[in-house]
């Protein structure tokens, strides 16, 4: 049953067009303010929108951005009287489905309805989407942009913050799409020195590599933002000669790095960014969608059962459970599953209750990072300590590193450090 957001300040009308809508077999759901629609759907999303242009506050038309900045590609149809036509042509020039003039005819009412709804409604949920578990309004409108993106033959840039997610939905995505019977090839960028990732990608020739194993099938570029400047350089070339044909290989690309600062800071390219970004998926950080945390706990140890035979645990108790919900997870869904595991290994009883949950986050101290932000602070400590102790002389630090200027000046641009600190006061 699809579900419509009716928003209209004239509560007679809320009235008689609920009516009319649930007789028809919608459901609806109503406000009467733009504010109390966005408030509306952050608690359950709506398959479409139907408001009026005119209210007071905020309008139809503001109330559209809000809600394409927050739900990408929910319908929203505007509702107006016959003085603001001009206002209503350029409201669908913006991006909103339709507009209906008052008083709204019902057969177009319905057709206008049924049309918007027949273009985003969600297929059947299918296995491809089954890892993926949700309650979220946020997640669940992530689902259904999904999967339109994954039928295009378009690469994708995945981003969201560590741990968020970005290889499941890149799995999700080649499973969804025409590609699903060939081979899913992943590349850590950031799990390899520059030299085997050069290797790993080009080659010998700077042309064959990866590349030529994964015609026809689909590439996965984990942690893009790692890439060296002439990678990036190479990368763009390769892309551009092999197309994105179906004969061709998909990219599909994923950061937690802000990208856009990347390019305004000169550490990576404009026009590979643009190649790779064709369409894009954000995802959430796990504490902006905490309804999801006791779907995802038994989910992580359903998937440690599986594996391990003798786990004792079945389940989690009602608090258990909430003080999970309630945690912070700077870790996101990868700190939450490893500590899952480490619960689960650790009960000797059906139930993980809320002591040891307790116990388990006063000892995590935020998670155990990732290899990737493990290594990283490494880097940072490391090359602070070589320019302390050469008195920020980058030559010489570079040369203590077993680097040559140029890649040392690089490192130091990735991680945002200034030579001229480290320099004595004078």
């Amino acid at each position: 049953m699809s579900r419509i957001l009716l928003v209209d300040d004239d509560i007679s009308l809320l009235k008689l067009m609920s009516m009319r809508l649930r007789s028809q077999g919608y459901e609806v759901d109503t406000a009467d303010s733009a504010e109390a629609a966005l408030n509306r759907l952050r608690q359950q999303r709506a398959d479409l929108v139907l408001s009026d242009l005119r209210m007071g506050g905020m309008d139809g038309l503001a109330l559209f951005e809000k809600i394409q900045a927050q739900w990408l590609g929910m319908p929203v149809i505007i509702m107006t009287a016959h003085g603001t036509i001009p206002d209503a042509i350029q409201a669908t020039r913006s991006g909103v489905f339709s507009f209906l003039t008052k008083p709204i005819d019902k057969d177009e009412l319905l057709s206008t309805i049924e049309h918007a709804l027949s273009l985003t409604r969600p297929k059947q949920k299918r296995e491809w989407q089954s890892q993926i578990l949700t309650r979220n309004p946020q997640m669940e409108q992530i689902l259904i942009q999904a999967s339109t993106i994954a039928t295009m033959e378009v690469p994708v840039l995945i981003l969201g913050p560590s741990g968020s997610g970005k290889g499941l939905m890149a799995q999700t995505l080649h499973q969804a799409s025409a590609r699903r019977d060939q081979p899913l090839y992943v590349i850590n960028c950031a799990a390899l020195s520059w030299e085997a990732l050069d290797q790993e990608l080009f080659g010998e020739d700077g042309r064959s590599g990866i590349f030529a194993q994964a015609k026809g099938a689909t590439l996965f570029l984990d942690e893009i933002g790692n890439l060296s400047a002439s990678l990036q350089a190479k990368l763009l070339q390769v892309l551009q000669e092999y197309g994105q044909g179906t004969a061709e290989v998909r990219v599909l690309s994923a950061s937690h790095q802000d990208l856009v600062a990347a390019m305004d800071e000169g550490r990576f390219r404009e026009d590979l960014f643009y190649r790779l970004n064709v369409a894009n998926i954000t995802l959430p950080p796990l504490c902006a969608r905490s309804e999801d945390i006791p779907l995802l706990a038994r989910q992580a140890l359903d998937g440690y059962k599986a594996r391990h035979s003798d786990c004792l645990a079945m389940g989690f108790s009602p608090e258990a459970l909430a003080m999970l919900a309630s945690a912070a997870w700077p870790g996101n869904v990868r700190q939450l599953s490893s500590l899952v595991e480490q619960l689960a290994s650790l009960c000797s009883s059906p139930v993980i209750g809320v002591v040891m949950v307790e116990s388990a986050l006063s000892g995590s101290s935020g998670g155990i990072p990732s290899f990737n932000e493990a290594r990283a602070e490494f880097e940072r400590e490391y090359l602070i300590r070589l320019l302390r102790t050469t008195e920020g002389n980058v030559t010489l630090a570079a040369n203590m590193a077993g680097r040559n200027r140029t890649d040392f000046y690089k490192l130091l641009n990735r991680h945002a450090i200034e030579a001229a600190n480290f320099k004595p006061k004078s």
